[in-house]
């Protein structure tokens, strides 16, 4: 027997990916809500229109039937909504970042510790990209040694005119290090098998966007653990010539090879996405990934079910969300 789940807040387009991975785990949505009319709703009635709307989040949020509470709101509302589901009993999958203060996260955690609920953060540059599950693999398996550097570059198309008001307003949206950055702190955490990390620098700025003084449109991160090293580098300046939002790339060194993942888009190389290098001893190749399977949202699915931390331990959730908010402060001048 499945699980069933219900979406709250869809201000965010990684509601749309969220909501069909968890529908080809298998699982069943009981409907969605979300506060007004966001510009994302018409293209979320498009893609999914078996799937109501409820006039209340409290009708889902009072479901006995309802397992599992999918969060893509405004940044600055997802903690408080994410609370809230797991006081009604709920687990929770919320998209990155899952809060975006310090003093959110606490109360997260105090929460999270109460009911015993399970709160996860859809990383999606790690899963919903399948050369990331193929380069797990290929990590696990000892392909490249003992991984002690990532480097993960995270680009973005600002597309400013069809932005809401909400995406210039760095209380909402965390800062660009919160936002953004937190894949790529998960990213290292992840393939270098640390626990935690130390932010040894880390900067925003806005370089090109004057009239967005809320907007930075630049970040950059070092960090540090007892297993590795890794360098973060995300901004807003994807061409519009670039035929895809982003040139999402991430490198792995390790001791005896190296990965480059070009996830979203191969430049004058091959077609399609999840291309993946490996050079090692034996092997230097570019490996089409495509096809290597998201196992995020089968896990989640079955962790509801057996209460269980297969798709993401509940501290490295946290934990990655801590990092991303000390980069951000220590960015800023607050740390």
């Amino acid at each position: 027997m499945s699980i069933r789940f219900a979406v709250i807040g869809i201000d965010h387009r990684h509601a749309f990916g969220m909501t069909e991975h968890l529908l080809a785990a298998g699982a069943g949505c009981a409907g969605w809500w979300t506060e007004g009319h966001p510009e994302t709703e018409a293209g979320y009635r498009k893609r999914f229109p078996d799937l109501s709307r409820s006039a209340d989040r409290h009708a889902l949020l009072d479901d006995p039937d309802i397992d599992l509470v999918v969060i893509a709101a405004i940044p600055r509302d997802r903690a408080a909504l994410a609370i809230e589901a797991m006081r009604a009993g709920k687990d929770v999958m919320v998209d990155k970042p899952g809060c975006t203060t310090l003093e959110q996260l606490a109360e997260l955690r105090r929460v999270q510790a109460e009911t015993g609920r399970i709160w996860s953060v859809d990383f999606s540059e790690r899963f919903e990209v399948p050369s990331v599950t193929l380069a797990s693999e290929l990590v696990a398996e000892g392909a490249i040694g003992r991984v002690v550097q990532t480097v993960g570059l995270g680009p973005h198309r600002l597309n400013r005119a069809t932005r809401p008001a909400w995406f210039f307003d760095r209380e909402a949206y965390g800062g660009i290090l919160t936002d953004i950055a937190s894949h790529q702190i998960d990213q290292f955490l992840h393939f270098t098998g640390s626990d935690t990390a130390e932010i040894v620098h880390a900067a925003v700025d806005n370089y090109a966007h004057p009239e967005d003084p809320g907007l930075q449109d630049f970040g950059e991160i070092a960090l540090r653990s007892e297993r590795g090293r890794g360098y973060v580098r995300v901004d807003w300046f994807t061409p519009d010539a670039l035929p895809t939002w982003g040139d999402g790339r991430l490198t792995i060194l390790g001791t005896e090879g190296y990965i480059e993942l070009r996830k979203y888009v191969d430049v004058a190389g091959r077609e399609g996405t999840d291309t993946l290098i490996l050079v090692n001893g034996a092997r230097c190749e570019a490996i089409d990934a495509r096809d290597a399977g998201l196992p995020y949202f089968g896990r989640i699915v079955a962790d509801v079910r057996g209460r269980t931390e297969t798709a993401m331990s509940q501290t490295h959730a946290f934990t990655v969300m801590e990092l991303a908010l000390q980069a951000q402060a220590m960015a800023e001048g607050a740390a």
